[in-house]
């Protein structure tokens, strides 16, 4: 029988913010990357979700929740499409890996970008993280431009909003 016979992939609403809330807390504990407490992240989810830039998919395994994936869209000059998903979050629970979850969720969420004009996805791994390496490239992703084996590069910088 499929591991994902029972599995389901919906985009998540506003109400489901606070179960995007925890699993993102428990997506940072699990490596050990603190996150904020669940009182000033559970805001944030609440924009994010009504933000029509954006959506969050859910995965429910029987009904119980085993997974999320956080998109977010913005403009783009570059591409057919006029836009660029950028997946900032892709999470299964432990229990629940090497079942094809993930996987489900990755396609939901680039059907989901395509639906809405997005003619590329960009997907951010920490070096280290060699198993999301070797997911995301088994779909299809890579870490050079089309044409080139020049690796991708990200930059990163951090301020107070405002």
């Amino acid at each position: 029988m499929d591991p994902r016979a029972d599995v389901t992939v919906d985009l998540a609403e506003a109400a489901d913010a606070a179960v995007l809330t925890r699993l993102q807390i428990a997506f940072g504990d699990e490596f050990d990357s603190p996150e904020p407490p669940f009182e000033a992240l559970l805001p944030r989810f609440r924009r994010f979700l009504a933000d029509p830039a954006a959506f969050a998919l859910l995965a429910k395994d029987a009904g119980e929740v085993v997974g999320y994936a956080v998109v977010a869209l913005r403009p783009a000059i570059y591409n057919e499409g006029g836009r660029v998903a950028t997946l900032d979050e892709l999470y299964v629970r432990p229990s629940r890996r090497s079942r094809g979850i993930g996987a489900l969720l990755l396609d939901r969420a680039v059907q989901e970008s395509r639906a809405r004009d997005a003619g590329e996805m960009h997907i951010n791994v920490d070096s280290p993280d060699v198993d999301a390496r070797r997911f995301y490239e088994r779909h299809g992703f890579r870490n050079s431009l089309p044409g080139t084996d020049d690796p991708v590069l990200w930059y990163f910088a951090e301020w107070d909003a405002g």
